[in-house]
């Protein structure tokens, strides 16, 4: 990786007519905002169809996209839509806010009609499409009908035959619920179609992407519905230890994420198939993958299921390095970056050592004076890492210096020469940028210099998370150009890295 820079935007905060941004003209034009801005990696949130609480990382599949994503307009060029079909129709009227229910209500009646004109016409690449990806589309289309059939509700509450994944049951019901299996595979050729073409314009315009793989799939997923075999469950399918992170400092309950977890001997019998697919799969459609909690691959934290906190979890040992040297030789050398936040054992930092994957820096966990040593001050950084000043599941820097406890926000403002007039926003990328991490990715909120309101996520709970929306009139050639000037001042200018390659 050359000395470059980036910036985190989720695909649903572009700016969009149509209640959430998608991978039409918003996404497009975003591109040229970061072109603008000598910018060469946009990172996205995870991509898949949202699910309980309406986070990316509760998907109902880990291959699937999300059709909120689908752009109308697009469709419409195309021929799929009618533009009376879909333009007078209530997404929502926040202009600022993702309004989940209110897509889900509007987006489906219009795309259901997109996707029958789709299936009348039963193009070649449509064909190809569903061929190529049979191997998770076909289970997946079906279990989104069937909870379409169960009124939403949870696999393991369905019939046993089906939720045992009964193959002669599972026959018939493909026939039974013929028309919405296929609405649901023409879904995602319309965002797969649509996300390739994105890329393409990308690549033409000097800007790559950074996908983002959870490290677990949501409780209630094709992904498990289909290869229960593969993760740690009962013989009803209900999970018998589920993910989380232990107590600490920060709290006393620790996090209980509720994810199943995975069977890593099964796995290992297999030679990792199940992994090994689905990174290849990710980087069909994108140049670097983050994969979320690296550290769980050495260890994860095992909670019993059932238990309304994660005090009562324990340590058990995961694949360590194997399983991305497994990755390595089924693969080849993939750019990965490892997010290696949290507790770090000497295994961990060895695991992540051995694979040669850059780790991630936090700016705003180098100012805790609880957490001495850490390797967050830019002093300690190395070249191969990814410098942040915040994640998508940290406070905005504007928000945290509003916040931080008594004493956090002095340390930044005497390490980092901040200034108000500069604008703490601009002293954290000005630090960023002038650290020796091979990348630096800046979040937008940050770009703009938004308070909390416009966070994206707050770990652990519910509510009021993944909403976040960007006003068009936000991507000035004003900001591109002073962006470009910092991106150009410390050596991570676009124009620079494509020279060096």
């Amino acid at each position: 990786m050359k000395r470059s820079a980036g910036v985190l935007m989720p695909i649903s905060s572009l700016p969009s007519k149509y209640g959430i941004g998608t991978l039409g003209k918003g996404a497009r034009d975003f591109i040229d905002f970061l072109e603008k801005s000598g910018q060469t990696y946009w990172q996205v949130l995870p991509i898949g169809p949202t699910g309980y609480g309406d986070s990316p990382y509760q998907s109902f599949s880990s291959n699937a996209g999300n059709p909120y994503f689908i752009d109308l307009d697009d469709l419409c060029d195309e021929g799929y839509l009618e533009k009376e079909e879909y333009v007078n129709e209530n997404y929502g009227t926040d202009v600022n806010c993702v309004d989940y229910a209110q897509i889900y209500n509007a987006r489906f009646t219009v795309l259901r009609k997109a996707v029958e004109r789709l299936s009348a016409v039963q193009t070649e690449d449509y064909l190809s499409f569903l061929r190529d990806n049979a191997y998770w589309l076909n289970d997946y289309a079906l279990f989104m009908a069937e909870k379409d059939d169960h009124k939403g509700q949870a696999y393991t509450t369905w019939e046993e035959d089906i939720r045992k994944h009964d193959t002669k049951t599972l026959e018939n019901e493909k026939v039974r619920l013929q028309k919405n299996v296929e609405f649901y595979l023409g879904l995602q050729y319309f965002f797969f179609h649509q996300w390739k073409k994105m890329r393409e314009y990308g690549r033409k315009h000097g800007v790559y992407l950074i996908g983002d793989v959870p490290i677990y799939v949501s409780p209630d997923s094709s992904d498990i519905w289909g290869n229960p075999e593969l993760f740690q469950l009962d013989e009803d399918m209900k999970p018998t230890g589920v993910a989380g992170c232990p107590p600490d400092a920060f709290s006393a309950d620790g996090q209980l994420w509720g994810n199943p977890l995975y069977n890593w001997d099964k796995m290992k019998d297999d030679d990792y198939t199940w992994w090994v697919n689905r990174v290849r799969y990710q980087f069909e459609f994108v140049d670097i993958l983050r994969i979320d909690h690296f550290r769980g691959f050495e260890s994860y934290f095992c909670i019993p299921y059932g238990d309304k906190t994660a005090r009562n979890g324990v340590w058990k040992k995961g694949p360590g390095y194997e399983l991305f040297r497994t990755i390595e030789e089924k693969l080849g050398k993939v750019s990965i970056i490892a997010e290696d936040l949290g507790f770090l054992t000497p295994e961990v930092i060895q695991m992540v050592k051995d694979t040669g994957y850059p780790g991630m820096k936090v700016l705003q966990f180098a100012f805790d004076p609880r957490d001495t040593g850490s390797g967050y001050l830019p002093h300690l950084y190395t070249n191969n890492s990814v410098v942040y000043p915040g994640t998508h599941d940290n406070e905005t820097i504007m928000g945290w210096m509003d916040d931080a406890p008594e004493g956090f926000a002095d340390h930044a403002i005497e390490y980092m020469h901040l200034d108000k007039k500069e604008g703490y926003n601009w002293g954290f990328i000005r630090s960023a940028y002038g650290s020796v991490s091979d990348l630096a990715v800046i979040q937008m909120q940050d770009i703009l210099g938004l308070g909390n309101e416009a966070r994206m996520n707050t770990p652990s709970t519910l509510g009021g998370n993944w909403t976040w929306r960007a006003a068009e009139s936000v991507f000035t050639d004003k900001l591109a150009e002073k962006l470009y000037h910092m991106t150009e001042i410390y050596g991570r200018l676009a124009d620079q890295v494509k020279k060096e390659n």
